[in-house]
């Protein structure tokens, strides 16, 4: 099921630099949140803080309120392997595990759980792959390497990886970044697909593409170079796009700065 996550002043560090200051929004469950803003002003660092990835980094941590459904991943007695089960992850650049058959990287979260039956793993597969809009272009190859898969198929076949563990939430740091066009449309197809299943988060610097795909848009920005990015406006998608409520958001829109 779809969760909701709420963001109660949650501020970033790498050792003592501060990456983001107090973020505070709410994301409903299924739905597209599109975060938006220059370089450097600490979206990807915020969408790592979900599934506390950012803390991975040597020196990194996490300062605030991250609730799922309530539950603020960052408690003390919160099972951390347990939030990253539950929310998956798709990166910039595709990554299928390179050595691994495209079988076997859709497969690979659900080993790491335990699974060994093959017929639910034969299952898992085939839906998330049909999840992923790739079972018809793979279904007669699946024992070939991933890695042997166009960029875009890469892309979906680390989104059906990402969704074959059933995970609530899903994160997408610009997943369309390095494929072209049709490659990108099909991906945007599928996150209109998705959000249907789950709550989706997605940094991106196409403003296009977040116009294209998100209900809320984020915009984020630093004021000049040293202080935190910060979180400038949240609203839906259209009120962002077409009259916003902050002059720097308006700007950035239209590309007068950034």
């Amino acid at each position: 099921m779809a969760k909701r996550i709420e963001a109660h002043g949650v501020t970033a560090f790498y050792s003592s630099f501060k990456a983001i200051d107090s973020i505070n929004m709410t994301i409903e469950p299924k739905s597209v949140t599109a975060l938006i803003g220059p370089s450097g002003c600490g979206k990807s660092t915020f969408l790592r803080s979900i599934n506390r990835m950012h803390e991975v980094l040597p020196g990194a941590r996490n300062e605030g309120k991250l609730l799922i459904d309530g539950q603020n991943v960052y408690d003390n007695d919160v099972d951390v392997t347990a939030v990253r089960r539950m929310i998956g992850m798709v990166f910039q650049r595709p990554n299928p595990f390179p050595t691994m058959s495209i079988y076997d990287n859709v497969i690979s979260g659900l080993r790491l759980n335990g699974v060994r039956k093959k017929s639910t793993l034969d299952d898992a597969v085939e839906k998330a792959l049909r999840g992923a809009n790739l079972w018809n272009e793979v279904k007669d190859r699946l024992p070939r390497p991933g890695a042997g898969l166009s960029g875009g198929q890469q892309q979906r076949l680390c989104i059906a990886r990402a969704i074959a563990v059933e995970p609530q939430v899903l994160l997408m740091d610009e997943p369309c970044s390095a494929l072209d066009p049709i490659s990108t449309l099909k991906i945007e197809d599928l996150i209109s697909e998705l959000k249907n299943r789950f709550t989706i988060v997605i940094v991106t610097h196409n403003m296009q593409q977040a116009a294209r795909v998100s209900d809320r848009t984020g915009f984020f920005s630093i004021d000049q170079t040293g202080d935190p990015g910060r979180l400038i406006e949240y609203d839906d998608t259209s009120k962002i796009f077409t009259n916003p409520s902050e002059k720097k958001t308006e700007d950035y829109i239209t590309g007068r700065f950034g």
